[in-house]
């Protein structure tokens, strides 16, 4: 199937397959990271009693099903953390490593190991928390590789005019994950204990690690299943962006060059705003609405499901504005970022003035947190147009910048809610869009969407 111009468009083409089965691949990683959170709840009990001959046979069969342990809740929030540290470690190697060697043994390796994590996480509970620590580290450090890694197969993927779509795709994979983890996991702890649920997701991982190492290749000319006319399609669209020789990293005009700054500052306005949507929405629901857990699970899984479906959207919007020359790609870039950016905050303030009843508590709380998944076609993929040579290691840079602010904003949401019980909300929220609009604004001006000069492939003459 070709388009007006004679692209090769077809969806079901390899480099289609190949977004979708990444995005699967997003989907195993989201629900090994974000399924402690939901276990961590019958994982520890304090109200356990540790004398058991007056138990029933039943409650004994649940003890063996759902081992219990005595953390307090800072060990509690240093286990959850752990993983978002050893992430945060490995963004530059992996972003520098995957513009250097295979992106599909990086991948696959990262998977495979935050598979075996996974795995391994009730053993490691069984011989205390410190085990426990070192295997999230470990599993952070493997999703780190196989999440930024993942970025630049697009280098040699994605034309131009499919980027918005392609990258869309696979990245709301991590969306959709959360929703079907905050969805299926109680059930699983309630029905088969709660070790089973890392036993499934890590089998999960571990399918998708053998079929990734046999269906994925790092380049369309090497692929042996795909068609003449797709592989011509895409090789020529990247021509004049991609070289395959590889030169050194220009350190000093990447940081004198404000399209990277203003990349990086969007990255981190859209962690702070997202991390504390997601993170303290059953903690949001729980103090406004006062519903029962089941219920708080249902109403916190829903928008993640939206989020999946914007992000989706939001690619096929941004890639026909592209392919019909309605927008210009800096355009573009910057118009999802406004949204992404702009409408979290915007819900979050109606959340705050205008939410007089459950319903409309809700709405605006779906709409809040899942609008920023307008940004996956905006400021997400903008290095890509600005630096493809580059892209896994700024990939690397701005999602460690925008990790600095989900901790940032994590942890100040944690002070002020200590602080200030009654009314914490409206300080955290105004402290978020204060720190979006910033960011935003900065994007606005700086932002671009076309190669740099420091990013083309340079050629040395002799004189």
């Amino acid at each position: 199937m070709r388009d007006l111009e004679g692209r090769y468009v077809n969806c079901c083409s390899l480099r289609y397959g190949l977004s979708f089965f990444i995005h699967f691949c997003n989907i195993a990683i989201a629900a090994q990271r974000v399924c402690l959170s939901l276990t961590m709840v019958v994982m520890v009990n304090t109200t356990y009693s540790h004398e058991l001959h007056n138990s029933s046979t039943n409650e004994l069969l649940t003890n063996v099903k759902n081992p219990v342990y005595d953390w307090s809740p800072e060990t509690q929030g240093l286990i959850l953390s752990s993983i978002f540290y050893g992430a945060a470690i490995i963004q530059l190697p992996s972003g520098y490593l995957s513009g250097i060697y295979s992106i599909k043994k990086i991948v696959g390796c990262g998977l495979f190991l935050s598979s075996l994590c996974s795995l391994l996480i009730p053993l490691a509970a069984a011989f205390g928390k410190t085990s426990v620590i070192v295997c999230r580290v470990v599993q952070g450090i493997a999703q780190g590789m196989a999440s930024t890694g993942q970025h630049e197969i697009w280098t040699k993927w994605a034309p131009p005019r499919e980027r918005g779509r392609l990258t869309s795709i696979c990245l709301s994979g991590f969306l959709l994950g959360s929703f079907i983890v905050l969805l299926v996991t109680g059930f699983i702890c309630e029905s088969l204990g709660w070790p089973i649920v890392f036993y499934i997701f890590s089998a999960y991982g571990g399918v998708l690690c053998l079929l990734w190492f046999v269906l994925v290749y790092d380049d369309p000319k090497d692929h042996p299943c795909i068609s003449i006319s797709e592989k011509q399609y895409i090789t020529s669209s990247l021509v004049q962006q991609f070289s395959s020789s590889q030169q050194s990293l220009p350190i000093k005009s990447m940081l004198k060059s404000l399209p990277i700054w203003a990349i990086s500052f969007a990255t981190f306005g859209y962690f702070w705003s997202n991390t504390i949507l997601f993170l303290y929405i059953p903690m949001y629901i729980n103090s406004i609405l006062h519903v029962n857990i089941k219920e708080n699970g249902l109403l916190s899984a829903l928008p993640f499901l939206f989020a999946w479906i914007c992000g989706i959207l939001s690619g096929q919007m941004a890639d026909f504005f592209s392919s019909r020359s309605i927008l210009s790609t800096t355009n573009i870039r910057k118009l999802f970022t406004t949204l992404g950016l702009l409408l979290p905050v915007l819900f979050s303030m109606c959340l705050l003035y205008l939410s007089s009843s459950y319903f409309s508590t809700v709405i605006f709380l779906i709409l809040a947190s899942a609008t920023g998944a307008f940004s996956l076609p905006g400021m997400m993929i903008n290095a890509l147009d600005i630096a493809p040579r580059y892209y896994g290691f700024l990939k690397g840079v701005t999602i460690l910048v925008g990790m600095i602010g989900g901790l940032i904003s994590s942890t100040l949401t944690g002070i002020i809610i200590n602080q200030d019980p009654e009314s914490p909300w409206f300080e955290v929220f105004f402290l978020m869009t204060a720190v979006c609009l910033a960011c935003l604004i900065f994007y606005l001006i700086f932002g671009e969407g076309e190669i740099q000069e420091w990013a083309k492939e340079r050629k040395h003459t002799r004189l």
